[in-house]
């Protein structure tokens, strides 16, 4: 098992796969780097060898991108500028009602359960 960015690495898995276990990246993240550390989307976690881990490292670290625990508090500090705003998405949010549009009628459960996610 590899750990990257505080998350566990399966082995069994084809690289592109394995990255995007990673909180923040997704399908076409992980395809770009599989590309910029030479090796095919389909290679297994488990035959990279030290040397590659340490390049893809240094990929993810030069690439910019936001992952793991920064994005997900980034994320909590956007909605909570919303609530403190009093916009209309921020005051969906502290009723615990869907924030982008969704329909209340019948499919609002899933929003509805998530009700005391910024107290």
């Amino acid at each position: 098992m590899i750990y990257l960015f505080e998350t566990e690495i399966n082995n069994n898995k084809p690289l592109s796969f394995s990255l995007q276990q990673i909180y923040g990246i997704g399908k076409f993240q992980a395809f770009i780097l599989c590309k910029k550390l030479g090796v095919s989307k389909n290679f297994l976690t488990a035959n990279l060898s030290k040397e590659q881990i340490f390049n893809l490292l240094k990929l993810i670290e030069n690439s910019n991108l936001i992952l793991a625990n920064k994005l997900k508090t980034r994320q909590i500090l956007l909605l909570r500028k919303l609530v403190d705003m009093k916009s209309y998405s921020g005051l969906r949010k502290i009723r615990g009602l869907p924030i982008k549009g969704q329909r209340t009628h019948t499919n609002a459960k899933t929003s509805k359960r998530f009700k005391n996610f910024l107290k």
